[in-house]
């Protein structure tokens, strides 16, 4: 008496990639549901089970899907939009300025599409996916039939989704709630970064994500200057860091993990985190070669990612596994490291595991769900096929094998592909709408292609200031009123700083350009000597974003740049349509108010003579804080004793007639 099964795949080559790496030649699955009935010797299958449909498999190499363990999907509709670039200028110049500009609902819903036809077709039943409107992920995932764990992107920056992080967070937990428990999604919460996130915003992504007991999805030790960056400004390496707050509390699925060392990968270990391993995206940004063999050795759960579209350019595990295992040869020394066993694993089980959704997908075993792919290993690149050693399977998958081998894929126990004929998407009008999205891009980019924006950041090194700046300006007649104030109680002084500030103000003919500022600060001792100076410079928003009661103003974003250039090079470089020149003296006193921080400017302006300012300013990421901040700034202005001041709500360089 036979078990009634819905398919049974017959005369196969079985790949299990479980555990124990078993092989069954020919080899049977049996499928019912959604799930995986049995596997094992053909004769043995189909002696204890029966079905409506069999299929034949000709001999092909029936295995797991493949699991991509980090992408940023929707960006199939930016790929080869800018290449051969450094990071921060392909990322800031070029990336964040199309995606404000473009990034949409149906932005992620088409780009994310694409990619599914992409993953079918070459064999990928399983990702994970870090963008904005991960809604729209979701579904595009669901209805192309793939499986996916998408995470809602939160960022201290404005995003093409949130205005603010507060807002991102909220569309996270949202975004968790309706989609938790899905047979196919497994929703997640994805800070994209350290050094784009608030510490306050990795907390409180961590706790989101253990309160629904989801995964966490970010990006970790990517570059040499981002770890850099992060000894200089926290004393720490990277890892530290986001385990003192509290990352490693959720089920962390780390993208990168290049620059790490020996502790760290412990650490990453003990807390069972995964990291996906992205070698094009590596090599073609330059970012360096992850310890692979390192992680793995310590039982690291390593899987293997593409990264996204725009810098690959490919969504195809085939060459992602062929250059894993050839990278840790070449970087080791040895060309045994990394075998083809162990890369198509990282491709399929210890993928799985990194995405903490091992129980459920990854190899084939009884009780998983039916996610597998059919590879021809029949063509002339893959031929012939020898037979004494056990692992060749694996090494003509790995080294010879090529995405477009893949003939048929299944999902959840449903057919998505079969015999290369996409079964849930329409691929020719997806590409139709890819080629309409990508000459509005081209127009937008040949309009600002020569923008201040873009000119700054080509310089390098810029960053992105704070969105929301608190500021309150008031002109007073009694500067020693207002040193005599700073002496209250109520204020606790942490730092004074004496600087003589020489700015020149750059205006362009268009006013969305905003205003450059070039400026040099003199730093002034206690002798009233200069014991060092610093250039830089400013990109400031054409307006203000809002004002609050009391003449508070809220600013808009800014970019910072380092100022290594003369003068006379930025005006020859960006142009200026005019210049406006100040010289001002400046006491700077940082001060903590009701436990917030605040700065607080006294300025004698004296080119031109404007006379003397007290300027109240405080920066936050966060809208709610800045609202809560512009309260505590009329309070400190009272205790200042400049409440019956002049309030002034311009720049000093539009106070200049």
């Amino acid at each position: 008496m036979t078990q009634p099964a819905d398919i049974l795949l017959i005369n196969a080559h079985v790949l299990t990639m479980d555990d124990e790496m078993k092989q069954f030649r020919p080899g049977a699955v049996a499928v019912k549901g959604d799930s995986i009935l049995a596997v094992g010797f053909e004769a043995e299958i189909k002696a204890h089970y029966s079905a409506a449909q069999t299929i034949d498999c000709g001999g092909k190499i029936l295995m797991p899907g493949l699991v991509n363990a980090h992408t940023h999907i929707p960006m199939t509709l930016l790929r080869g939009l800018a290449d051969d670039l450094r990071l921060d200028v392909w990322l800031m110049g070029y990336m964040m300025p199309v995606e404000r500009e473009f990034v949409s609902s149906d932005f992620c819903r088409l780009g994310s599409l694409i990619a599914c036809a992409e993953f079918i077709r070459s064999g990928v039943t399983s990702f994970a996916d870090m963008y904005y409107f991960e809604d729209d992920v979701a579904k595009a995932a669901t209805d192309a039939g793939l499986r996916g764990v998408c995470g809602q992107t939160v960022m201290k920056f404005p995003t093409p989704d949130a205005k603010s992080y507060d807002d991102s967070l909220a569309m996270a937990r949202d975004f968790i709630q309706r989609w938790k428990g899905h047979p196919l999604i497994v929703p997640s919460v994805a800070p994209h970064a350290p050094y784009t996130c608030t510490p306050e915003i990795l907390k409180a992504t961590a706790e989101l994500a253990v309160e629904f007991d989801v995964p966490l999805h970010t990006h970790l030790s990517e570059t040499a200057f981002e770890v850099e960056n992060m000894r200089n400004e926290n004393n720490m390496p990277v890892i530290p860091f986001v385990k003192k707050q509290g990352l490693f509390e959720a089920k962390v699925l780390a993208a990168h993990c290049v620059h790490i060392d020996d502790g760290e990968i412990r650490t990453l270990q003990h807390y069972n985190a995964g990291v996906a391993h992205n070698p094009s995206s590596n090599l073609k940004l330059a970012s360096g070669f992850a310890p692979v063999t390192k992680m793995l050795e310590v039982g690291l759960n390593v899987g293997i990612g593409t990264d996204g579209p725009a810098s690959n350019n490919d969504l195809d595990m085939f060459e992602e596994m062929r250059l894993a295992a050839f990278i840790a040869k070449a970087v080791g020394g040895d060309p045994t490291a990394l075998p083809a066993p162990q890369a198509l694993s990282m491709a399929t089980r210890i993928g799985a595991r990194a995405l903490h959704m091992g129980e459920i997908t990854g190899s084939l075993e009884t009780g998983k769900r039916a996610d597998l792919i059919l590879v021809d290993t029949s063509p002339l690149h893959n031929s012939p096929r020898f037979e004494r050693d056990p692992n060749n399977a694996y090494a003509q998958i790995v080294y010879a094998a090529k995405s477009t081998d893949v003939s048929d894929v299944m999902v959840n126990g449903k057919w998505l592909m079969r015999e290369h004929v996409l079964l849930t998407l329409n691929e020719a009008d997806l590409l139709q709408q890819a080629a309409s999205y990508a000459k509005r891009i081209d127009i937008f980019l040949m309009a600002r292609e020569q923008s201040v924006l873009s000119k700054l950041i080509a310089l390098g090194g810029s960053i992105e200031e704070e969105s929301f700046e608190v500021q309150m300006k008031i002109k007073v007649s009694d500067p020693a009123v207002i040193r005599k104030a700073l002496q209250s109680p109520g204020m606790k002084i942490v730092y004074q700083r004496h600087y003589r500030q020489y700015d020149n103000y750059f205006n362009f003919d268009d006013p969305a350009q905003g205003r450059l500022r070039y400026r040099e600060d003199d730093f002034i001792d206690e002798k009233g000597k200069v014991n060092n100076v610093r250039a830089r410079l400013t990109l400031i928003g054409e307006n203000r974003e809002g004002e609050f009661s009391e003449d508070v103003l809220l600013s808009r974003s800014r970019y910072l740049a380092p100022a290594s250039q003369t003068l006379r090079f930025y005006r020859e470089y960006f142009k200026p349509s005019g210049e406006k020149i100040i010289e001002k003296d400046r006491l700077r006193w940082q001060v903590i108010y009701k436990g917030e921080e605040f700065y607080i400017n006294l300025d004698t302006v004296e080119r031109p003579d404007l006379g003397s300012f007290v300027e109240i300013k405080s920066r936050t990421w966060s809208r709610k804080d800045a609202q809560e901040k512009a309260l505590l700034v009329t309070e400190l202005v009272s205790l200042l004793g400049a409440s019956t001041g002049e309030h002034v709500t311009s720049d000093y360089a539009t106070l200049i007639t």
